[in-house]
């Protein structure tokens, strides 16, 4: 729990039919709400430079990625932002597309959101049901939260009267954590719970102090009302690449 369940893993632990490389899925969610504003260039900046620093990592470790796919989620409030409150890319493969992805990113404005909290855990919802790899012998599903606030509740019906707001979502913080280890059948969720890496760069308020009790989670936690002063990309990087194999 908390810092990367049994970081090293075993080769009998994830080893799947199919090909014999390391398969990496990345699912970046981004707070775009406007309390964002001051940092979100910032905010860009880092998860750019999270993928190039991600695969340099890998290759320093003698682990090589064959193959590399990042999503971009950017969020904001179901209950005031309509159409706007959620915004889901299709997974952008990599090297190949890497323009495409660092376009959907750098388009990403902090506007709405109202005030805080945010609609961060229906984001984290949708990222959960991504249509992830099953490619490699080894994989892993990451899924990255860039935020400045704390994450409304699930189930809230001021939210659910959206007419955009998304069908089947988890009512609970629970069972948003059934979905996160893959035993909610009926919400869906991630495919394989030893593949699955959460890395929350977000205030040190709830829901997000709660999580660090799922299994392979990692936080770099900032004080409340001081945006995302204490990002630590670099740690979180090698905790993932120390967890790949």
């Amino acid at each position: 729990m908390g810092m990367f369940e049994d970081l090293q893993g075993s080769l009998g632990d994830i080893m799947m039919t199919g090909g014999q490389g390391y398969c990496v899925d990345i699912a970046m969610l981004i707070d775009a709400t406007g309390s964002m504003a001051p940092i979100i260039d910032e905010v860009k900046d880092n998860a750019l430079a999270f993928c190039s620093k991600f695969h340099e990592a890998m290759d320093a470790s003698g682990k090589n990625v064959d193959g590399l796919r990042i999503k971009v989620i950017s969020f904001r409030d179901y209950g005031c932002d309509g159409s706007e409150a959620m915004s889901e890319s299709d997974f952008f493969v990599l090297p190949e597309q890497n323009t495409e992805f660092q376009d959907c990113v750098m388009n990403i404005r902090a506007i709405g959101g109202g005030d805080e909290p945010e609609s961060a855990l229906e984001a984290m919802a949708l990222a959960m049901r991504s249509n992830w790899t099953t490619e490699g012998a080894k994989r892993r599903h990451v899924i990255l939260v860039f935020t400045d606030a704390s994450a409304n509740s699930l189930g809230d019906s001021s939210r659910q009267s959206n007419p955009s707001y998304p069908a089947g979502m988890p009512n609970s913080l629970a069972e948003l954590g059934d979905m996160w280890t893959g035993a909610s059948a009926d919400l869906g969720g991630m495919p394989e719970e030893r593949s699955a890496r959460l890395v929350l760069f977000a205030p040190n308020v709830e829901p997000w102090v709660s999580m660090q009790v799922w299994n392979n989670v990692w936080a770099s936690f900032s004080q409340a009302g001081r945006g995302l002063e204490d990002v630590d990309i670099d740690m979180a990087i090698q905790l993932l690449v120390a967890s790949v194999g």
